[in-house]
């Protein structure tokens, strides 16, 4: 895993009003499959796909994870990406959100 999460990250979702914190130290690829920017979506939707859970434990879905990532890259101005990534995590991504279900 070439990144390292250098200090916490904690994300609000108004969408479903939950939040999600990354730990200092976790490592992640990027953008798997895409060109690594400068964003805090994917390091939330890594986590949300690891562990398919919310910070208040009530699980993440596929179409959460995906959905979160795609808000997370609005809020950042990053239009395309927000369009275009959503498709793919959800149908190419997953981990333990799809375990939860695709919806």
């Amino acid at each position: 895993m070439p990144y390292k999460l250098r200090a916490q990250l904690k994300y609000r979702s108004f969408r479903y009003r939950k939040t999600i914190t990354v730990p200092e130290g976790y490592a992640s690829d990027g953008a798997t499959g895409a060109i690594d920017i400068y964003s805090d979506a994917w390091w939330v939707h890594d986590w949300l796909c690891e562990t398919g859970q919310f910070d208040d434990g009530t699980p993440c879905t596929n179409w959460q994870a995906s959905t979160v990532l795609s808000d997370i890259l609005r809020r950042e101005e990053r239009w395309l990406r927000a369009i275009y990534w959503w498709p793919a995590t959800w149908l190419f991504g997953g981990g333990k959100a799809r375990v939860n279900g695709m919806w």
